[in-house]
């Protein structure tokens, strides 16, 4: 049996009347979100009964969030993918003017010091989480056009790298180092996925690493976040205050942890506990036991979209493939960071656990992703469906 939901058929033998959904991915996925309600719920109870009278407020929204993102999946499932690759320059174009636009006064919503919001009909919209996936797109687009020069030449590799450049300094100027990071990381993966040479990329890296040093060093307020993590213990109070409860409730998750609601850290101990810190939470409910069966899920959904990317690029479908990459990059890398950031293994950075954490952008953009995802599978096996017709015709 194939791992693919077929939805509907086709009596004439045309290959545009077939939906190829690939079931392993709509699984995947699907547990990870449902996973990340259930914690959201648990994690937000206390904060929800004291902020609206609501214990379930944070469900409700994460529930109608959930919905609007699938919608916008369903959406973009439709979208060929060749439209997208045509449209890659006027995207790009949208995504630059919408990191400059939340950088005006008046027009970009601040909250806790950083200028990252555009309010849209009420609500407020992070333009960072819809303007990386375009950046994306273009990085895609550009890998296929510009596959020769990107393979041979210095050139090829440092122009898509300027471009990364530009995009991470208008997401630091909000300030968001984590989002810039996720970006940059993001896309030259993609690049040399696409085939850079590896002395370019290992020189880019170094120049890469020590330019993000440097901006780590140039603002007191990042220092203060750097110097907390290396030792949360010395200000527990202070400047280390977060990541020692997020670190207090991973220890006492041990083996199995200590119950579905039970934690005690989300009780107004650990600051963002249904956001930036869910995992600190389910680690502490859910123990060793669901830090694995979460970690698992993420990973496989990694392998997946690194499956899909290859059975796009073995049906010939280069650009397909590269977003399918970018995708898993992308959930591979900031899920990495996330988790290690409640790990106190990194610095602390305002990042969501992809999928799963409570963020109106964040959880629609990602799922929105998703549907971008199932269509490069949808493509690639309607491909191979199609070249074994022709096959066996001649």
């Amino acid at each position: 049996m194939s791992s693919a939901a077929l939805l509907g058929f086709d009596r004439s033998g045309a290959r545009g009347t077939v939906v190829h959904l690939d079931a392993i991915t709509l699984g995947i996925i699907a547990a990870i979100v449902l996973l990340g309600l259930v914690m959201v719920t648990s994690a937000s109870v206390s904060i929800a009964s004291q902020d609206s009278g609501q214990p379930f407020f944070y469900l409700e929204r994460q529930l109608l969030l959930t919905l609007i993102g699938l919608g916008c999946a369903a959406a973009l499932f439709a979208v060929p993918t060749a439209l997208l690759e045509k449209a890659a320059v006027p995207l790009l174009a949208v995504a630059l003017v919408l990191l400059l636009l939340v950088l005006v006064p008046g027009l970009g919503h601040a909250v806790n010091g950083s200028r990252r919001w555009l309010r849209l009909s009420g609500a407020n919209f992070q333009v960072s989480e819809l303007a990386r996936v375009l950046v994306l797109v273009y990085v895609a687009s550009y890998a296929v056009r510009r596959e020769e020069q990107l393979r041979e030449s210095l050139a090829g590799l440092a122009k898509p790298l300027a471009l990364l450049c530009c995009a991470s300094a208008l997401l630091l100027a909000e300030p968001d180092f984590g989002a810039a990071t996720v970006l940059f990381a993001t896309g030259f993966g993609l690049l040399f996925l696409a085939g850079a040479r590896l002395r370019y990329v290992l020189a880019m890296t170094a120049i890469a690493v020590s330019g993000f040093a440097l901006i780590a060093v140039s603002s007191n307020y990042r220092v203060r976040r750097l110097t907390a993590f290396l030792n949360p213990w010395a200000d527990p109070f202070n400047s280390g205050f977060q990541l020692t409860q997020s670190l207090i409730a991973i220890g006492r998750g041990q083996w199995l942890g200590v119950g579905l609601g039970d934690s005690v850290q989300k009780l107004f101990y650990l600051p963002e506990a249904h956001t930036d810190f869910l995992f600190a939470v389910l680690a502490e409910e859910l123990g060793l036991a669901g830090v694995l069966l979460t970690l698992g899920l993420f990973l496989a959904l990694v392998w997946r979209s690194f499956r899909i990317a290859r059975l796009a690029a073995d049906a010939g479908l280069k650009f397909p493939s590269y977003l399918a990459a970018g995708f898993g990059l992308w959930v591979g890398i900031q899920a990495f960071i996330n988790i290690g950031v409640n790990m106190g293994v990194l610095p602390t950075k305002g990042l969501t656990l992809p999928l799963m954490s409570y963020g109106r952008s964040s959880l629609i953009v990602a799922l929105a992703w998703t549907g971008l995802l199932l269509r490069v599978y949808h493509e690639a096996m309607r491909e191979q469906r199609g070249s074994a017709t022709v096959r066996s015709a001649g």
